[in-house]
């Protein structure tokens, strides 16, 4: 590896056991090698304060082991008495959440329990399980308040089991983009951050033994992480600037799940990653529009990645990815739910007339993203009485109003469309309409890939390739500008209008690749299914944690193929939201406030369950006036059009350069070295803690089981071929038989996750009921009495088209009918009649599938 090399810094930190004695917590941790360790010595006999004390000196398993043996001996109570233990074990744990205080000491809270969900580039990234809340100062010092336990409570009412993310090696709060241009920084840039950092730094071997002859020496780079997309930032202030950078775990709170799309035997993992924003966050209803800052309700930033699992390396393999944002209309609105109503009036809070809360919302994205921003709007247009009507009028004034200052070739781009109109109207269809608008969304956005153009495009050259937007460079193609999508509750619609943008950009991704000859994708092929199975999970999980339900409509509801059973469960739903946002999300709401820090409980001021409203805690600017106010018409950050179309966070500039830590190590060293940090190959390990990897799907589970028909997963297939609906386990055909669906009523088989934890990321599809059939299948009407020729012809013809079952070669026409009765009626209508239930076994079942 050649000295210019960059890589990211894993976390040091990754096996912590906690030790107590009288008057103090020693918090021990370690690498996964546990070759280095590090000690943090926390005080136990202060009631009030956090009292943290890092020895800054990087321990050997036989120091630590030193350490902690004359800690035993000196805290025993008598000299050489071995029953008594001075230092006890108390948890052993993976990683550090933060510290919080209510009205009493401080709690550490610390993961116990993790799990492994994805894997880029050899950077696991694992769900938070369980954790540990433990109390810091000791009982004899311990200063009690009557209302400590209701906060506590209230604090524990955020279920960090629940779809919150880390990572050691990977920011998670940044996007694959970012992070890989970090990594190619110029060396002049490294080598001036270096020379900072050793300056600042405390760590006393980043200066022994490097040597920059022979190329042996490496540059590790560490940014800073993206606080808006960090849900433990105010759990980890308090020490963020005492302890070694190691400690330090950023957690992300959202969705993680990735599939692999066998492409003849060569291994593509898609990952999806949905960021929820820590800023103005909270439940439906409760949290509408955007706040004084230009921080929007529900917004979650979802990136698709696509690499190449045959090479994990970030400089050899072959990544891309694509970003795209849904969040809040960014007005002052909101919802009065004290009616009790399904759907409250909207009301506009407060004129704003310059749209000042808009001009803030969009510098960010303009920022984060670059140029062009370009805005999907699906709500309402047409309207009875005017409701969601409301908010497009305003949207409009403000976009048009902010379009006037800035270039025209950078200008905020605006696309209206009425999805629920369309979706009524009988003469359109929605997904083709919204294929039309995401195929120019990519071209103008592009996407990222840290490749150059694969020979594919010069050897099968496609139109769409060459009006192909985003920023060319050298070492490939990056995305600029973003997509915003949003509706009124951005679940149900959002989600939909997503997949199709997504499944537009995973056909360029699939071509840049050169994994595909055209950058198009069909549905009713297996990638198309196991994407789709995805991003109903992605949106399944946003729903429940923004609106307390699953997501009542979905892809295959916009298709018109969703199985009649469908209705009843889309009532459940909505049953069920308005449920949750009716009683339980008041609650939900102050466990967010108090777990972000937006409401701190200080003595002698109201406590949190006394606030009539927390308008105030989220609206800063309502508390004191700004001594500064932003401009009019200059309504961005200085800096960001001199970039523009490539963000302004990504570009090379004094500001960015003091979010990275960089520092130099040995080659083969473990805090740089991803091979050792993956295999371990100085540690006993078994083969399923390695490669155990909670995956969503893969295309295994769509393919045809029987062979002789085309394993590609870009082939369309007809509902009964696929993996879902036809199953070779001779021993299970009886039952394969009765649970017989259609591609578009076919369920995920049950993960790991779905075993192991709550069913929040379940997609809901998968107690459908047998006899349902898709409205695209021919219907077979089965009478007791007719022309039995006319009956053979509608079950020969419908079974094959449906269920790919030839019954030309079925004994009797007697024998036919029932089974045409058998595989119509259900489970149901077999046990009541005879002469079917004994069609049901075993053997004549064999005779008549003719298997």
């Amino acid at each position: 590896m050649p000295a210019a090399a960059a890589v990211p810094m894993i976390s040091s930190v990754q096996k912590l056991v906690l030790y107590e004695t009288r008057a103090r917590y020693f918090l021990v941790g370690s690498n996964p090698a546990e070759t280095k360790y590090r000690v943090l010595k926390i005080d136990r006999t202060e009631p009030k304060d956090l009292v943290i004390i890092d020895d800054k000196h990087v321990y050997t398993q036989q120091e630590v082991r030193e350490l902690l043996g004359r800690l035993d001996l000196g805290n025993r109570t008598k000299i050489g008495q071995k029953g008594s233990s001075g230092l006890s074990r108390a948890v052993s744990a993976f990683g550090v959440v933060g510290f919080v205080r209510f009205l009493e000491g401080y709690y550490i809270v610390l993961i116990t329990k993790r799990r492994k969900m994805a894997d880029i580039g050899g950077h696991a990234i694992y769900k938070i399980e369980d954790t540990n809340m433990i109390y810091i100062p000791n009982d004899s010092v311990r200063v009690t308040h009557p209302d400590e336990a209701r906060y506590l409570r209230i604090f524990q009412n955020v279920d960090l089991s629940s779809n919150f993310y880390f990572s050691y090696s990977y920011d998670l709060s940044h996007s694959l983009q970012y992070n890989l241009t970090v990594l190619r920084m110029p060396l002049e840039t490294l080598k001036t951050e270096t020379t900072q950092s050793r300056q600042e730094s405390f760590d006393i071997f980043e200066d022994e033994g490097l040597s920059t002859q022979g190329g042996s020496g490496v540059f590790g780079i560490c940014s800073k992480p993206y606080e808006k997309y960090v849900w433990n930032g105010k759990l980890l202030e308090a020490v963020k600037n005492t302890v070694h950078r190691d400690w330090l775990l950023y957690i992300i709170h959202g969705f993680c799940g990735q599939s692999k799309l066998l492409i003849y035997g060569r291994p593509i993992y898609v990952t999806l990653i949905a960021r929820r924003s820590s800023k103005f966050a909270g439940t439906r209803f409760l949290k509408r529009g955007a706040n004084c800052e230009g921080d929007v309700a529900n917004e979650v930033e979802t990136e698709q990645i696509l690499y190449d699992a045959s090479v994990m390396s970030f400089s050899a393999g072959s990544y891309s990815s694509y970003v795209q944002v849904r969040g809040s209309v960014p007005l002052y609105w909101s919802q009065d739910i004290s009616t009790m109503m399904p759907k409250p009036p909207i009301t506009l809070d407060q004129a704003d007339p310059f749209a000042h809360v808009a001009a803030l919302h969009f510098d960010q994205m303009l920022q984060r993203f670059g140029s062009p921003i370009i805005i999907l709007n699906l709500v309402k247009e047409r309207e009875k009485r005017k409701h969601e009507r409301i908010l497009s009028e305003e949207l409009v004034a403000a976009v048009t109003y902010l379009n006037q200052f800035l270039p025209p070739e950078h200008a905020i781009i605006y696309i209206p469309w009425d999805m629920a109109k369309y979706t009524k109207s009988k003469l359109c269809n929605v997904l083709d309409r919204l294929n039309v608008i995401a195929e120019s969304v990519v071209k103008k956005t592009g996407f990222f890939v840290n490749r150059p153009d694969s020979y594919c495009s010069i050897l099968r050259p496609d139109e769409k390739w060459n009006e192909l937007g985003g920023y060319v460079v050298s070492t490939g193609r990056l995305q600029t500008g973003v997509l915003r999508t949003n509706c009124v509750d951005c679940l149900d619609r959002t989600n939909t209008a997503q997949f199709m943008v997504g499944k537009c950009a995973l056909a360029y991704q699939l071509y840049s690749l050169g994994l595909i000859d055209k950058p198009n994708l069909q549905f009713d092929t297996d990638a198309v299914r196991l994407f789709e199975e995805l991003y109903e999970d992605h949106g399944d999980t946003l729903s429940l944690q923004y609106g307390g339900s699953q997501l009542v409509h979905r892809v295959k509801t916009y298709r018109k193929i969703a199985p009649w059973t469908q209705h009843s469960k889309d009532i459940m739903q909505t049953l069920s939201r308005y449920y949750s946002n009716a009683f339980s999300d008041a609650d939900r709401q102050d466990s967010i406030n108090l777990f972000l820090g937006v409401f701190k409980p200080t003595e002698g001021k109201p406590h949190l369950w006394e606030l009539p409203t927390d308008f105030y805690l989220h609206h800063r600017n309502t508390l004191n006036l700004s001594q500064t106010r932003r401009s009019y018409t200059y309504w961005w950050t200085t800096g960001v059009l001199k970039h523009l179309p490539l963000p302004f966070d990504e570009v090379t500039s004094a500001e960015n350069r003091h979010k990275l830590t960089v520092k130099k190590f040995h080659k083969y060293d473990e805090e740089i070295d991803i091979n050792n940090e993956f295999f371990r190959p100085y540690e006993l390990s078994s083969f399923d803690e390695t490669f155990c990897l909670a995956m969503t799907n893969s295309t295994r589970d769509f393919m045809p089981k029987n062979v002789g028909i085309d394993p590609s997963p870009f082939t369309v297939r007809k509902p009964d071929e696929t993996g879902k609906s036809v199953l070779g386990n001779k021993s299970n055909r009886e039952e394969t038989v009765l649970q017989r669906k259609t591609a578009a009523s076919a369920p995920p088989p049950p993960s790991e996750e779905a075993v192991s934890s709550s069913s929040e990321d379940d997609s809901g599809t998968d107690k459908e009921d047998e006899g349902a059939v898709s409205q695209r299948s021919t219907p077979v009407k089965v009478t007791d009495t007719g022309d039995n020729t006319k009956i053979t012809e509608n079950v020969v013809q419908s079974t094959k088209d449906v269920y790919g079952v030839n019954l030309s070669d079925v004994p009797s026409e007697g024998d036919l009918t029932i089974y045409a009765r058998f595989v119509q009626l259900g489970q149901s209508q077999c046990k009541q009649d005879k002469s079917s239930q004994q069609l049901c076994s075993k053997h004549h079942l064999d005779k008549v599938i003719n298997l």
